[in-house]
């Protein structure tokens, strides 16, 4: 009977162990889908936050069609185009099957002055023959490399100061730029080296003297009574357009350049590529 009456009570405990075990068994799958729950939301949280933060940074990112202060005749993919005159912003004259080359460049980029002095002589005399129209796109893609005095922005700047102050010698202050760069990595010229290199351009005195002072600089890269403005949002759109800024990039009549056919670093063959596509 002990035995009987023992055997019960196993059971009995037995029952009420296994009784205790499905307890806490739904109790931790209820604590697994309210964790589950919780993270869930968190990572929709953080989904729509980053979403979110994608959207405003993209809202941030400067557009030129709002930019008041621009380059006289600049298009609104950030180019100042020169025709057979050679006036910044001006294309009267060039033909009407003129084949318009874009040339993005950095003032810093030792590939863009290697572009210039392979090309800038043909370049130039497809340009005043009205062949083309010569767009120049200058952007900011390598004050990293200039020990933070930022010499990619300031020479952009200056350069969109010069084609609104004196954009008869626009075109010679590029060449000269390009003539005089800096070496990647150091950095760069100073603002009274801009101001000398302009002179040399033959830019008036008056021009080269604000850039000499820093005061085509204004208070900084964002105030609007300068071509700070300007020259971020022409590199913004320059990224825009081209997918994947590096320079120099060159496009004709808005197609990029097939480097792999059309090899710049060769006599004659960008002349080529122009040619071909006029049709």
């Amino acid at each position: 009977m002990a035995e009987d009456r023992l055997s019960k009570a196993q059971r009995r405990e037995e029952a009420r162990l296994a009784a205790q075990r499905i307890k806490e068994e739904q109790e931790r799958k209820a604590r697994r889908q309210r964790n589950l729950a919780i993270v869930l939301a968190v990572v929709g949280a953080i989904l729509v936050g980053g979403t979110a933060w994608m959207i405003i940074a993209e809202s941030r990112q400067p557009v030129l069609a709002d930019i008041e202060l621009r380059p006289e005749g600049s298009t609104l993919s950030g180019g100042i185009p020169v025709g057979p005159d050679g006036v910044a912003g001006v294309t009267e004259g060039a033909a009407d099957d003129a084949v318009t080359v874009a040339v993005y460049s950095d003032f810093m980029c030792p590939i863009c002055s290697q572009f210039e002095q392979i090309n800038g002589e043909t370049l130039a005399e497809l340009r005043e023959s009205g062949d083309i129209v010569l767009e120049y796109h200058p952007v900011t893609i390598l004050d990293r490399t200039s020990q933070g005095t930022a010499f990619s922005t300031r020479s952009a700047t200056a350069a969109a100061f010069v084609a609104s102050e004196a954009p008869e010698e626009f075109v010679a202050f590029v060449d000269a730029m390009f003539a005089n760069q800096p070496e990647e990595g150091t950095p760069g010229l100073s603002d009274a080296e801009i101001a000398d290199v302009a002179r040399e351009a033959g830019v008036p005195e008056d021009v080269a003297a604000q850039i000499e002072s820093s005061a085509y600089l204004g208070s900084g890269a964002d105030d609007p009574e300068t071509f700070g403005p300007w020259v971020n949002a022409a590199t913004s759109q320059a990224s825009k357009d081209l997918g994947r800024l590096g320079t120099p990039t060159i496009t004709l009549d808005g197609e990029k350049l097939d480097v792999e056919k059309y090899n710049w670093t060769e006599e004659g063959v960008l002349a080529q590529a122009i040619e071909d596509a006029r049709g």
